[in-house]
């Protein structure tokens, strides 16, 4: 069966990602619900730091943290890296911890990888198109916590 491909509508663009479902089975599937469920619709990338990543999919555009499903498992053990372009779960400082929370890698960080400095942030998709739109928004003014000063919203999340 071919991995899902989910399309990504933001103010500022058109992302598509492939989602390896072969590799993060459990992050893809808790990714999807999410998507299906209109989670994700009118969120925002709340943290955003140019040539390190864009992380969104918590916060409405007031800056309140909408209601999540129970956490998951890491699968940063899966073998895929941080590299640029690539969707991995956020997550506390507990190892398993991620909910809807995502980010966006905007250049190779392999810090975030398994064994690198923890047990690692989970890679589980890669942009396959719309890269120049997450350079955009990588690219936007951030005041304090690196919250862009312009809301950076996620329109849908939908498969395609």
């Amino acid at each position: 069966m071919a991995n899902p491909t989910v399309v990504i509508q933001t103010n500022q663009g058109t992302i598509e990602a492939e989602l390896f479902q072969d590799k993060a089975p459990i992050s893809v599937e808790n990714f999807l619900q999410y998507a299906n469920d209109g989670h994700y619709n009118g969120t925002i990338f709340h943290r955003v730091i140019k040539g390190f990543m864009i992380q969104g999919g918590g916060f409405d555009q007031d800056g309140i943290q909408k209601p999540t499903r129970a956490p998951i498992k890491n699968e940063a053990d899966n073998g895929v890296k941080n590299t640029r372009g690539t969707l991995a779960m956020a997550r506390t400082s507990e190892v398993d911890s991620a909910t809807s929370q995502f980010f966006i890698n905007h250049a190779d960080s392999d810090f975030l990888d398994h064994g690198a400095r923890d047990f690692g942030y989970a890679v589980f998709g890669a942009v396959t198109a719309g890269m120049d739109v997450v350079d955009q928004i990588a690219g936007v003014a951030t005041g304090g916590n690196d919250w862009p000063k312009t809301p950076m919203i996620i329109e849908s999340i939908s498969v395609k």
